[in-house]
């Protein structure tokens, strides 16, 4: 394993990276800890932040080209930046239900699916945990 070919990419893409790694680790930590409380609403804002950034800063990488600079993962980016102001306002407006869904289904496919795809080989975070 070595951060190398993720350090050694164009800037966008350890940003993305790293954004989407803290998301997650976040997000283990927000479906363990007690829910309602200041610390989870804390966390959370931060994990909304995060997400953000990962899905804005996926607007940058292109080394997948189906549709012009585009790949259908960018799809899922706007999918995710309509997702977390949804699920803010589903919290804000105590709809908790609505909330944990939206959260659970953005965390699932924003980061877990789309972590495991990219670790295909061929893509730079296949190369950081496998070598090349």
């Amino acid at each position: 394993m070595s951060l190398a070919p993720l350090l050694d990419a164009a800037l966008a893409i350890p940003l993305h990276a790293f954004a989407a790694m803290a998301a997650f680790v976040l997000g283990i930590v927000q479906f363990a800890a007690p829910k309602g409380t200041l610390p989870h609403r804390t966390v959370g804002w931060i994990w909304v932040l995060l997400m953000a950034s990962v899905a804005i800063s996926s607007f940058w990488i292109h080394t997948i080209r189906l549709v012009g600079p585009f790949s259908p993962i960018h799809l899922l980016s706007i999918f995710t930046l309509f997702m977390l102001p949804l699920a803010v306002w589903r919290a804000h407006t105590h709809r908790v239900a609505d909330h944990r869904r939206i959260m659970i289904l953005t965390f699932s496919g924003a980061l877990v699916i789309a972590g495991l795809l990219t670790l295909v080989p061929g893509r730079i975070m296949h190369a950081v945990i496998f070598g090349r």
